[in-house]
């Protein structure tokens, strides 16, 4: 996932690379033919570990007629015939991971072609794990599920691997022992008893899905069903597909928050998008979360897992990434949603806590949003790039637009007929802002997914009495830049404490090194640079020599060790005596414990944290010491 700066310096020079970023869409899979329909027939068994498959695949040609197609299937899969059209028998060959097909015929644009595609083998595990013969229960129980992205599916059955081309439509039919439940996409239409000791599970998806949110999850499941009310009289069941020895009344709680969290969604962007379906989550056995459509995979139920696979039915499922270089438009959606949930539940402060955590993760990115290397998983899915970044970008464009501008663009964009059960890339999602708020946003985007870093300000300021109870404030804001841009364009609201209360005004910062003029009617006391804190950035604040000397002084470093158990080392330096506070924040904000509230003199401090009796995760700890303050993210990893 990932999250990034771009420049906007030169504004000819990036109408050109918008071009050539359009230009240079990633698709793997063959770009002849439009998939149409999937459906996997699977056979699935766990001793020994073996899959056969019968896929169907449903295609036209694009644009021009074709006589030849390929499809995606890694070569450790034996391909035993391929039927076309229900009774001709094609040439193929299977070879570089591709099923290459000779057709009978030309077909022409329009014309629908049906290919059965009839393998066995065991299937690969790229990636995150794309295919895991795998238990739980102390090993006692078989656990076997799929998690393709970004260039897995074609691991386990064949297809057309590339978010670019949804199928119309789905199913997953597939066998196993009557031990076993299956879960997939869609909705359960049957379950057949084979009398044989196997049964088939036949799932239906009715809306268009890319071929990496086609999923399987099999295991001795306990089922727990609660249900959506999305009117006074319509309601969508909420499955929960649970291990046996799992399952608690502490896990149901947490369940029961998708309720709410389906509620906030549907009112943020519109209503669930396959409410004629359901939603729900499978366990399986990676540590994380995936957001397979419908059926979110999932690997622990905390609340911020459960809200970012579930947002992702919106932003990746149902508007999905027309390519991996774009994957911010569904990872960093998803995390943004998190801290949604998290204002809409707990209040705005609770939000801003979040947000904090989430920039100082974002300082850590390396590269472009937009990714540049799309041949590597870790690339593509770098956490404080495509995750905290990409959330940190929208938080901006929110300080940007303003909290009705901003989620009005949200939801137009989730409702577009364009994007709505299609794909985007970063361009769409920037027109609709821009229509939505009449604004042209080039700068913001080129700046922040295309460009590298973030803007250290120094933020110099003065005044002068002008009589008759005027006052001007000087102001200068310089821009420290590491890489594109040399700085950002940005609007900034600066908060005015004066001796008759305080005021906020926003200036519009496009220059590396620019002069501001302020006239007030009561004289200014202190000023803060981005009070609330819309921009991901450093600043400085200063007013004199001595002042800026102090605050060189001051500093916060990063724990020792990080990640760490169960203690852990932090140092500060404080430029004078003064009253310091060291405090440790959960995730959601509160307050964990005080380790330093007293005065003390100026130097380097070391105190010890132990964090004996908490459990694992990401934590905060603030730094306070007269008007300065600092904040930092450390994990506790058990």
């Amino acid at each position: 996932d990932i999250i990034i700066d771009k420049d906007y310096i030169f504004n000819e020079l990036a109408a050109y690379n918008k071009f050539q970023k359009i230009s240079a869409v990633h698709y793997p899979g063959d770009q002849t033919i439009d998939i149409k329909y999937y459906k996997l027939d699977l056979t699935i068994t766990s001793n020994p570990n073996y899959l056969t498959g019968a896929v169907t695949i449903n295609f036209t040609p694009e644009s021009a007629s074709i006589n030849q197609v390929f499809f995606d299937l890694q070569n450790n899969l034996h391909v035993d015939s391929i039927i076309l059209n229900q009774n001709i028998h094609p040439v193929y060959s299977h070879t570089s991971n591709k099923i290459n097909i000779t057709l009978d015929r030309n077909y022409n644009v329009g014309e629908e072609v049906s290919a059965v595609i009839y393998y066995k083998g065991v299937p690969g595990s790229s990636g995150f794990g794309s295919f895991e013969f795998s238990t739980h229960n102390n090993g006692t129980q078989p656990a076997i599920w799929s998690l393709s992205e970004p260039y897995g599916a074609s691991d386990w059955w064949p297809c057309k691997d590339t978010p670019a081309d949804k199928a119309d439509s789905s199913d997953v039919w597939c066998t196993v022992s009557t031990g076993l439940t299956v879960v997939s996409n869609g909705t359960l239409t049957d379950v057949i008893n084979n009398g044989d000791g196997t049964h088939t599970y036949k799932w239906k998806n009715s809306y268009p899905i890319s071929q990496y949110l086609i999923s399987l999850a099999i295991a001795n499941y306990y089922l727990y069903t609660n249900y959506f009310k999305y009117s006074q009289t319509d309601s969508m069941p909420v499955t929960h597909y649970i291990y046996p020895e799992y399952y608690n009344s502490s896990v149901k709680a947490q369940l029961d928050k998708t309720i709410l969290m389906l509620q906030i969604f549907s009112d943020k962007f519109g209503l669930y998008p396959f409410i004629r379906e359901k939603y729900g989550h499978a366990q399986f056995g990676w540590g994380g979360g995936m957001e397979h459509q419908t059926i979110s995979s999932m690997g622990s139920f905390g609340s911020s897992i459960v809200a970012h696979e579930l947002s992702h039915q919106w932003f990746g499922d149902m508007i999905t990434c027309r390519d991996w270089r774009n994957i911010w438009l569904n990872e960093g959606f998803a995390t943004y949603c998190e801290g949604v949930y998290v204002e809409e539940n707990l209040g705005h402060a609770q939000y801003l806590t979040y947000i904090l955590g989430e920039m100082n993760s974002a300082k850590l990115a390396n590269g472009s949003v937009y990714v540049q290397n799309i041949n590597t998983v870790g690339s593509i899915f770098d956490s404080y790039r495509t995750y905290s970044k990409g959330a940190v970008i929208l938080h901006m464009l929110r300080g940007v637009l303003g909290d009705s501008l901003f989620f009005n663009t949200l939801k137009t964009y989730a409702n577009n007929p364009d994007y709505k059960y299609g794909t985007a890339v970063t361009e769409d999602f920037q027109s609709v802002a821009e229509d939505i708020s009449g604004l042209d946003l080039g700068y913001f985007f080129n700046e922040w997914v295309y460009g590298v870093n973030y803007p250290v300000y120094t933020v110099t300021w003065g005044y002068t009495n002008a009589g008759k109870s005027s006052f001007n404030v000087d102001l200068n804001i310089k821009q420290n830049v590491n890489g594109n841009p040399t700085f950002f364009t940005m609007p900034v609201e600066i908060k005015i404490q004066t001796t008759a209360g305080d005021t906020i005004v926003t200036l519009f910062n496009n220059q590396q090194e620019q002069n501001f003029n302020i006239s007030l009617k009561s004289k200014p006391v202190n000023i803060q640079f981005d009070p609330n804190n819309w921009i991901l950035k450093t600043a400085s604040v200063v007013s004199d020599v001595e002042d800026e000397l102090e605050r060189k002084n001051f500093s916060l470093s990063q724990n020792y060790p990080n990640p760490f158990n169960p203690a852990t080392i932090i140092k500060y330096t404080v430029s004078s005596n003064s009253f310091v506070t060291l405090k440790v924040y959960d995730i959601l904000g509160n307050e964990i414990t005080e380790l330093v509230n007293e005065e003390q003199g100026a130097g380097e401090h070391i105190v010890n944290f132990d964090a004996q009796g908490l459990a694992s995760g990401i934590y905060f700890y603030e730094l306070r010491a007269g008007s300065f303050r600092l904040l930092k993210k450390m994990t506790l990893l058990r």
